[in-house]
């Protein structure tokens, strides 16, 4: 049997050029989805875990935690390949803003814009500044900011 030729999918720092768009495909958040998190984290926050009590809160009923939409949404940016096995480092978040609720059942993806390349020779390759936005199903941007990513050289 050959040996498998497994190569890396991402692209390098230097395929990386401004204004460069990527969108990721779309998963639905799930009641499984909050329950392991609130585990996961430790937050146990009523908002998130209890269906009578959000009744009566700003949201009418129970909603994700932003930071479990926050690591899905980069879960859903790795997916679509461009940093996979090249991303170096995740470095920096700014500017990061939590815009709506998601709520069980709502099914997001992620809009990728790259803002700015810096080469960084040091590191071997270079800090990719992308502009990110979670969206839902009905175009919503529920969350958006910066990423900076470390991404090996050529």
């Amino acid at each position: 049997m050959d040996d498998l030729n497994i190569t890396r999918r991402g692209l390098y720092f230097e395929e990386f050029s401004t204004g460069q768009k990527i969108i990721s495909s779309g998963r639905t958040i799930t009641e499984s989805d909050i329950s392991v998190f609130a585990g996961l984290s430790g937050d146990f926050n009523q908002i998130h875990t209890d269906e009578e009590f959000s009744k009566n809160s700003l949201f009418g009923r129970r909603v994700a935690h932003g930071l479990l939409v926050l690591a899905i949404a980069s879960g859903l940016a790795m997916r679509t390949g461009v940093l996979e096995g090249t991303a170096l480092a995740f470095r920096e978040i700014t500017e990061w803003k939590f815009s709506k609720p998601v709520f069980i059942g709502d099914t997001i993806h992620v809009n990728l814009e790259v803002l700015e390349t810096k080469k960084m020779p040091r590191l071997g390759g270079g800090l990719v500044t992308i502009k990110a936005s979670v969206i839902n199903q009905c175009e919503d941007v529920v969350m958006k900011g910066i990423w900076n990513v470390l991404v090996a050289g050529n």
